[in-house]
């Protein structure tokens, strides 16, 4: 009896510890102290959103390859746009980073998104304090830039394209803000060296041995995570690696984020509900994700789908790791420096190039641009290391855009294929980029509008930190805020491989952005503004070509109507068996579907039917096919392989689009569905 009370007595007293943990957590909670098992105390506002940015999913140039082949024809998965906002609400500065499944993030694009914010927050959000990121997908739709390289392969301007883009950011940016609240911000980082090689050693092999040996490996293989926390509930995840998204290869034409696509839905199905993981993209010009070498994937099959699961679940199971482990929490003020400069007239000053003052150059491309590389090969007609002029190639050069013979000096050794910058009224190409400092307590994010390679990463890296010291961490984000092609460093120049060749504005190019960096940091050191010393154009008002085939009309052919089922499922299924039914349809480009679905995998629970997958998910693709363009005519093929963990029952496929009329072009919505089957 008396045992009987004293264990009563402890378990009274186990209760009453409960409850003190739970208050106190609560009232720290309530007071910004939130996570007792890290010691984290909440020192920042916090914000997180996701978009879709999905374009035309048929008939539409993609944009990395410049395969003017490869155009759209379908889903592997949709792309979104990430955003993430910080607040120091004691000097009131606030910093979004917006992570981006696109081939690029062109200056368009950019500049429409600040007007679109300055529209509804005045001058909270502006290019000073926004850093927009692509994760550079070779699988995703194109078109969407005003300067002409970039739209030549796409046949044009895509105005759906672009504003896909704009309003998807813009969306995600506003879900952010309007959740801001108390949080803080853990970094972690570590080594993750099976998932990329570098593609191109002869060039890298050119640096300077002694700078070589001091990092002892050819690829950046460290991973930087942030694990972002509201009111104790973990919100959200940005990894920064450098690896090219080039494991879907040019001859896809299905819509796809990559493998860091694939890392990002694995992290985010993980952890369920709103939560948003970002994998963005740093220094990683002259990375490769085929790591095989010569184009080829770590898949045993080279299948580009297998290729794309093992790489982002590489950079999905790393960065998990380091998440789970993440202590350091980020303190300190919010700060940011930003500045635009033009890249083909500045004069560099001798600390940061061999001694002697230098000067950048007009843009040009070199031969070796119109080689490719292993993982997207170009014309025969060129190679990578390519020095020489070519007499048949110089007939076409000329014609084009002429260069001088201080062009040929200053872009030495290049061999000038296509001086882009003599194009008339506008160049191809932007002179004038932005480039920005954002620092988030010892997080520091260079933000830089083009393709970085490993070397030169880290010699922009150390030369921010040769300024700000050596106690905070220091991340190139890469394709922020515009493109302007690669940049090199003056050994990897000389050596004129496809990323020497890419480099717009001559062997001094990187130097250049050193320069500007430095210049950023000790801004920031001092407490003073930067100031512009160039404006970039805006071309939003100029005259765009596309010569993209439109939609004129979409049929069925006769007795058939748009929906019905050309080839029907199977009456039964195992798991791991792919389903396949192909539909009659209309064109995808009639609605993009954004934050929608072309399909549904759905399964009968007590009499209703209820979705289990759609054109997200990745054990789902969505194909589209012409079948007469006279006519009208098209097809849509939903595969779904089932997972092995599926439950089993009964199943259907619903197919969702919409078709335009003929004569008078009404656009109206339709759907599909197959037979039921039964999975076991």
């Amino acid at each position: 009896m008396l045992w009987f009370h004293f264990k009563k007595l402890a378990f009274k007293k186990l209760l009453l510890k409960k409850i003190v943990k739970n208050l106190v957590v609560t009232t720290c909670a309530s007071m910004g102290m939130v996570s007792l098992a890290t010691g984290a105390t909440d020192n920042y506002l916090i914000g997180v959103g996701k978009y879709d940015v999905t374009g035309s999913a048929a008939e539409i140039g993609m944009m990395g390859y410049a395969v003017p082949e490869q155009k759209s024809a379908g889903i592997h998965n949709r792309q979104y746009a990430r955003a993430y906002i910080a607040v120091d609400e004691n000097s009131g500065n606030r910093v979004v980073f917006v992570n981006v499944d696109a081939g690029a993030l062109f200056q368009s694009v950019q500049q429409g998104v600040v007007n679109k914010l300055s529209n509804s927050y005045g001058s909270l959000y502006t290019d000073q304090n926004i850093i927009l990121s692509a994760t550079h997908t070779h699988g995703a739709i194109g078109g969407q830039s005003h300067y002409a390289l970039y739209d030549f392969t796409i046949l044009g301007f895509i105005e759906e394209n672009y504003d896909a883009h704009v309003n998807g950011i813009v969306a995600a940016i506003k879900e952010a803000h309007d959740n801001l609240k108390p949080g803080h911000i853990l970094f972690n980082s570590g080594s993750l060296t099976n998932a990329s090689i570098n593609r191109s050693m002869e060039a890298y092999n050119n640096n300077p041995a002694t700078e070589r040996n001091s990092y002892g490996e050819a690829i950046d293989s460290e991973m930087q995570v942030l694990r972002l926390v509201q009111e104790g509930q973990d919100v959200g995840m940005i990894s920064w690696f450098g690896v090219h998204p080039t494991s879907m290869k040019n001859t896809n034409t299905l819509l796809s984020s990559d493998n860091k696509g694939r890392a990002q839905y694995r992290f985010e199905e993980s952890k369920g509900g709103d939560f948003i993981a970002g994998f963005a993209q740093s220094n990683h010009a002259d990375t490769s994700p085929n790591i095989e070498g010569n184009g080829v994937g770590p898949s045993p099959s080279d299948d580009m789908f297998e290729n794309t699961e093992i790489i982002g679940d590489r950079q999905y199971e790393k960065a998990l790791a380091l998440y789970n482990n993440a202590s350091e929490q980020l303190s300190g003020t919010i700060d940011f420096r930003h500045q635009y400069n033009d890249y083909s007239n500045m004069v560099v000053r001798s600390e940061f190039t061999d001694g002697q003052t230098q000067q950048t150059c007009e843009a040009a491309l070199g031969y070796s641009f119109g080689a490719g590389t292993e993982d997207g090969l170009g014309s025969d007609a060129f190679n990578e290391g390519q020095r020489e002029t070519n007499p048949i190639w110089q007939v076409a050069t000329y014609t084009l855009t002429p260069p001088s013979q201080a062009d040929i000096d200053c872009q030495y050794p290049k061999p000038i294929l296509l001086k882009q910058s003599g194009f008339d009224p506008y160049p191809w190409t932007p002179e004038v980029l932005p480039t920005s400092i954002v620092k988030v307590g010892q997080l520091v994010l260079l933000a830089v509008p083009g393709e970085f390679t490993v070397m030169s990463g880290r010699r922009l890296r150390n030369t921010v930190q040769a300024v700000l010291g050596d106690e905070n961490h220091y991340v190139v984000a890469g394709l922020s805020n515009a493109y302007a092609g690669y940049v090199t460093t003056k050994e990897e120049y000389d050596m004129q491989h496809y990323e020497g060749g890419s480099t717009h504005f001559g062997p001094w190019t990187l130097a250049a952005f050193q320069q500007t960096f430095n210049d950023l940091a000790l801004n920031m050191t001092m407490g003073s503004s930067s100031m512009d010393t160039a404006t970039p154009r805006d071309l939003s008002d100029s005259t765009l070509y596309n010569f993209a085939t439109g939609v004129v009309h979409d049929q069925a052919p006769i007795f058939k109507s748009i929906g019905d089922v050309v080839s029907d499922a199977s009456s039964s299924y195992s798991k791991g068996d792919k389903v396949k039914v192909k539909f009659w349809t209309g064109h995808p480009r009639n609605n993009l579907r954004t934050e929608d679905t072309f399909l549904k995998v759905q399964r009968k629970v007590s009499g209703n039917w209820v979705t289990v997958a759609d054109d997200n998910d990745w054990e789902t693709k969505y194909k589209w096919d012409r079948i007469d363009g006279f006519w009208g005519t098209s097809q849509a093929t939903i595969e779904w392989v089932i997972p092995s963990d599926a439950s089993s029952g009964t199943y259907r496929i619903k197919h969702y689009g919409n078709k335009k009329a003929v004569g008078s072009g009404n656009i109206s919505s339709f759907t599909g569905k197959s037979r039921s089957f039964s999975v076991n």
